[in-house]
């Protein structure tokens, strides 16, 4: 019986009298316990746990720190919010061209690209990034929807085109050595979960915020586009020049900075993995949420 599963049943013992009917709200919370434990159970992926305290497994600490400070009421970080538990299950059949040609490239060679579904960069710098991308050498997997025809003129057997994938599995191929995003924040934590360094390529929003943390905080990424010069309208694009070179430095595995930003991203994956494992600050923090709901509604 799992640690979940005995508690629902202690505090039920202890807190409920055996002729009393349970009320709405008290059948609730045991279901959620229930629900709770019996989805940990499922999703949960055999990931070591170092046993570090729950600001350092946080990829965030400051952030909780100003929210502990802040409000008198508990707060409980949990995550990362992402369908890990959907690695356990087998990928679906009509991708297998997708997976079999991941298995044929070289460790840490592919650099995925996916600019996102709903904004991206214009078409004068969409141009010049997939010139720049071809012209790079560089294995890559692209996703893209729109343009998926127009990417595929000129790709030889070092490039694939799709307009769909399972991001967080292939990201977590071994074959993938980079993430070419748009930085939302779904993407950035499947990424960090992965620990696959990012090349950042914000367009609007909470995509620049998640960018400066990908390159000045977590140090896990390098910036591609230029930033757009105060006062000017017109876009500052990037060329296919600048690109091929971006593209090329991002990739050199050998390098100082690459190796120096993998490892980075591996430590970081390593946290994130620490805080889903059993033991981890979302196991524990789930349990603590529902045994503070719990106990006030009982009470």
């Amino acid at each position: 019986m799992s640690t979940r599963r005995s508690l629902s049943t202690s505090l039920l013992t202890s807190l409920i009298k055996p002729d009393r009917t349970l009320s709405a709200s008290e059948y609730s919370l045991l279901s959620i316990k229930r629900d709770a434990s019996l989805a940990s159970t499922r999703c949960r992926r055999k990931v070591r746990f170092s046993g570090k305290s729950e600001d350092q497994i946080s990829v965030e600490p400051q952030v909780f720190d100003n929210l502990k400070a802040k409000f008198a009421s508990p707060i409980y970080p949990f995550g990362p919010s992402i369908p890990y538990f959907e690695l356990s299950k087998s990928p679906p059949t009509n991708h297998n061209y997708l997976y079999n040609w991941l298995d044929s490239q070289p460790k840490h060679s592919v650099l995925y690209i996916s600019l996102g579904s709903f904004l991206s960069v214009s078409k004068a710098q969409m141009d010049e990034i997939v010139a720049g991308v071809q012209n790079s050498g560089a294995r890559f997997l692209w996703v893209a929807r729109g343009d998926a025809s127009k990417l595929k003129d000129g790709v030889d057997d070092k490039g694939l085109v799709v307009s769909w994938c399972d991001q967080l599995r292939v990201l977590c191929h071994d074959s993938i050595g980079g993430f070419w995003s748009h930085c939302g924040w779904n993407s950035t934590l499947e990424a960090v979960y992965a620990g696959v360094p990012i090349l950042t390529c914000p367009v609007f929003g909470d995509q620049i915020l998640n960018a400066k943390k990908i390159v000045e905080d977590w140090k896990i990424g390098c910036r591609v586009l230029k930033k757009k010069k105060k006062g000017f309208d017109e876009e500052d694009l990037v060329t296919r020049e600048e690109i091929v070179q971006h593209v090329q430095r991002f990739m050199d595995l050998e390098s100082k900075e690459g190796k120096e930003m993998r490892e980075r991203a591996k430590q970081l994956q390593e946290t994130c993995q620490g805080a889903i494992a059993k033991g981890g600050s979302s196991d524990t923090n789930l349990d603590a949420f529902i045994n503070d709901v719990f106990h006030k509604t009982i009470k």
